[in-house]
């Protein structure tokens, strides 16, 4: 068994009103009412298929944000709400990710975990449009994209497992045994991520629309640069795209980067003016759907690794 701290508590605050906009959860919720197995609600596709992999059969697994949305600021659903009640188990990112879910959570049995608990947070440490692009760290808010590093995902697991067997301790084993294998194959893709990255000759770059790749680059001793910090409305503006010509001029970047739940069009800009490629879209908050390129968590980690890699071997 995991020895990682993980976070359950039981959810507090009453439900939102209807009003608040809630999507993801509608397709089984009905099953669900009249099965025993548990039903698990996580924030977003990414965590629903971390737990569907650790939970196996004993647990059924939903997301409240939708394949292809975007997390941050996703709008909650009635619908959404409504699933909530009948979960026993709510799985959150946490470090800030799901600005809505503390409004979203309702009264009720349902506890939450934070999948993120234990992860040593990075904090955003550049933010364009301030002076000099710098920040001080300990004023900066969090990245809240572990989950983009193998390495950090261990955690996830850690705290997944953990919640899954308190909430059904007769299936301990089974997710104890799920979890190892997840962990094997996460320990595998760092390993071969970092003899990759090791092996290129010169620096590699990160060079893409969101700022979510801080935890992957350290792992892999990479350097990021990003457009804007956090997806928010001030996306793409023409200081974030200046900075980033002047970045990939000056480094000479060959191929620069957009992820699936945001708008290229800035970086499009940055790949005109420079002459850079924009290469494969990167994912981020969302997996893709079952017949694209990442429908797995672990698909979207190799996905990721080596499209950065591959453009700079």
């Amino acid at each position: 068994m995991p020895n990682t701290p993980w976070s359950m508590r039981a959810a507090s605050a009453a439900l939102i009103a209807p009003a608040l906009t809630l999507t993801a959860c509608a397709d089984a919720d009905d099953d669900a009412a009249d099965s025993d197995i548990p039903l698990v609600l996580t924030t977003f596709s990414v965590l629903q298929d971390l737990t569907a992999q650790v939970g196996g059969d004993a647990v059924q697994v939903d997301t409240i944000a939708p394949v292809g949305a975007e997390v941050h600021e996703y709008d909650p659903t009635p619908a959404d709400v409504a699933a909530a009640t009948d979960a026993e188990l709510v799985i959150e990112n946490g470090l800030g990710l799901e600005e809505w879910f503390e409004q979203f959570i309702a009264q009720g049995d349902a506890a939450v975990v934070t999948a993120s608990e234990g992860v040593e947070a990075r904090p955003i440490t550049r933010v364009p449009g301030h002076p000099d692009d710098q920040g001080d760290a300990a004023e900066m808010p969090t990245d809240p994209h572990a989950w983009l590093s193998p390495e950090k995902a261990l955690t996830y697991v850690d705290n997944i497992e953990a919640g899954l067997a308190e909430l059904s301790p007769e299936d301990a084993e089974l997710f104890a045994e799920n979890a190892d294998a997840l962990r094997e194959q996460l320990e595998q893709l760092s390993a071969e991520g970092q003899e990759r990255a090791a092996a290129v000759d010169g620096e590699v770059y990160v060079v893409s629309c969101e700022g979510a790749f801080s935890y992957l680059a350290a792992d892999l001793g990479l350097t990021e640069h990003y457009l804007w910090p956090l997806n928010a409305e001030d996306e793409g503006s023409p200081h974030q795209v200046e900075a980033q010509i002047e970045f990939v001029e000056e480094h000479e970047v060959e191929t620069i980067f957009c992820e699936s739940t945001v708008n290229e069009g800035p970086q499009q800009q940055v790949a005109e003016v420079t002459g850079a490629q924009l290469g494969d879209t990167l994912y981020v908050d969302s997996l893709s759907e079952q017949d694209g390129p990442v429908p797995s968590y672990t698909d979207l980690l190799e996905h990721n690794i080596d499209t950065l890699l591959e453009a700079a071997e």
